[in-house]
């Protein structure tokens, strides 16, 4: 795998990361990630920081 990390923010959708990576959530547990995830930018998603689609049903643009 590519050590480079990369981010790519999808049109009207999550931020695509790829890479090798942690993530700490709000409440300290820290997640780690290898690989594609997508985390929410939306606000919608029910699993944040993942995305579930919520921002398709919610008509977020950004």
């Amino acid at each position: 795998m590519d050590s480079l990390l990369k981010v790519k923010a999808i049109p009207n959708g999550p931020l695509q990361v790829t890479g090798v990576f942690e993530i700490m959530k709000p409440d300290g547990e820290v997640d780690s990630r290898e690989g594609t995830t997508y985390l929410c930018r939306c606000g919608y998603s029910n699993k944040k920081p993942y995305c579930d689609g919520g921002h398709r049903k919610n008509g977020f643009e950004g």
